[in-house]
């Protein structure tokens, strides 16, 4: 990921709870208000997803994506974007961290760009909403 934006939170929850709402694209909807729909397009010989089809409706944005997911065990999981109608690119991660009585550090990094011109200041602030309600939805999920 060329320029990036990243945030960390902890969770009061082991790596392998952690990941496993992350990996449960279904529940998204319940956590996540701007994912409508999520479907899994394909799964990899893990059984975790590969290839996810995201429709996105954050009020002035609406767009139907493709990401292709890479999972790391319970350590990382980082996607690309197959296809879009907005976007050029979209490559992030979730890495997470044990550290230590039953807690996890999850650091989520994103690069966003979009097919419209965009001053790279707003981009990155974007990305940090996007990284913020990600981080604080998992939270409140994993913990809740």
């Amino acid at each position: 990921m060329a320029e990036h934006t990243r945030s960390s939170i902890v969770i009061d929850a082991t790596p392998a709870e952690v990941m496993a709402v992350i990996a449960d694209f279904a529940a998204y909807p319940e956590w996540t208000d701007e994912l409508k729909e999520i479907e899994v397009l394909q799964t990899g010989p893990d059984g975790r997803a590969a290839e996810v089809r995201l429709l996105l409706d954050a009020g002035a944005i609406r767009d139907e994506h493709a990401l292709a997911y890479t999972w790391d065990g319970d350590r990382e999981v980082s996607w690309t974007l197959v296809k879009s109608q907005m976007l050029r690119s979209l490559d992030g991660s979730y890495r997470l961290t044990p550290v230590g009585q039953g807690r996890t550090e999850v650091t989520y990094q994103l690069a966003v760009d979009v097919k419209i011109p965009m001053l790279g200041m707003i981009k990155r602030k974007a990305e940090k909403v996007i990284i913020d309600r990600a981080l604080a939805g998992l939270k409140k999920r994993v913990e809740g």
